[in-house]
C-alpha cells in the first residue's frame, strides 16, 4: 500500500520517472484504475451537492468508460498518425500511464466545501491534463512535448464527439 500511496503522490508530482516505471510495470494495471476509480469517487463526492450519490456511482462508470476510451484514441493517434521513428507502445502502457495521471483528480473531493467547487475542479482538471500530457510522452516515448499535446486534444476532442453521440443515442442529452 505504501508504495501505491508512493506513485499516487509521484504522479501528482508530475514525477516524470514515475510515468516510465508504471508504463514498464504491466503488474500496475490494477493501481492505475484504482487512481481512476477513487479520483472518480473524488469527483463524485465534490459534486455531491449536485449529482447526489447515484452521481458518484454513475460518475465513477463514465470515468472509467472514458479512461478506456481516450487510452485507446491516444494510442491509436499516437503510434499510427503522430508517431516519432522511436513511438513504441502497447494499449495497456497507454492504460496505466494516464490511470496514473487521473493523480491530480484526488483533490477533486475539497468541492464539498462551499465556494471552492469551480476553483478546485478547474485547478484539478489543468493539473490533470498536464499530468496526462507528461503520461502521453513517456508512454509513446516522444521527444516533443507538443507532439503529446497534440495526441490528448485531438483524442480529447474525438472522446468528447464519442459521448455526445452516446448520450443523443441512449436519450441523456448531451
Amino acid at each position: 500500500m505504501n508504495s501505491f500511496k508512493n506513485r499516487i503522490i509521484r504522479a501528482a508530482m508530475l514525477d516524470v520517472n514515475l510515468y516510465e516505471e508504471v508504463e514498464a510495470d504491466k503488474g500496475a494495471m490494477s493501481q492505475a484504475m484504482g487512481i481512476v476509480v477513487l479520483s472518480s469517487i473524488a469527483a463524485g463526492v465534490g459534486l455531491i451537492e449536485k449529482g447526489g450519490f447515484s452521481g458518484i456511482f454513475t460518475g465513477t462508470i463514465a470515468s472509467l468508460f472514458g479512461w478506456y476510451v481516450w487510452a485507446y484514441l491516444t494510442y491509436f493517434i499516437g503510434t499510427k498518425f503522430l508517431s516519432e521513428p522511436q513511438t513504441k507502445a502497447d494499449h495497456g502502457e497507454l492504460l496505466r500511464t494516464i490511470g496514473f495521471s487521473s493523480s491530480p483528480g484526488l483533490i477533486r473531493v475539497l468541492g464539498i466545501i462551499p465556494g471552492l467547487r469551480e476553483v478546485v475542479f478547474f485547478t484539478a482538471s489543468i493539473w490533470m491534463l498536464v499530468a496526462m500530457v507528461i503520461a502521453v510522452r513517456q508512454a509513446l516515448d516522444y521527444n516533443s512535448t507538443l507532439r503529446a499535446v497534440g495526441v490528448c486534444v485531438i483524442g480529447w476532442v474525438i472522446q468528447i464527439l464519442i459521448l455526445m453521440l452516446l448520450f443523443s443515442i441512449l436519450g441523456g442529452g448531451a
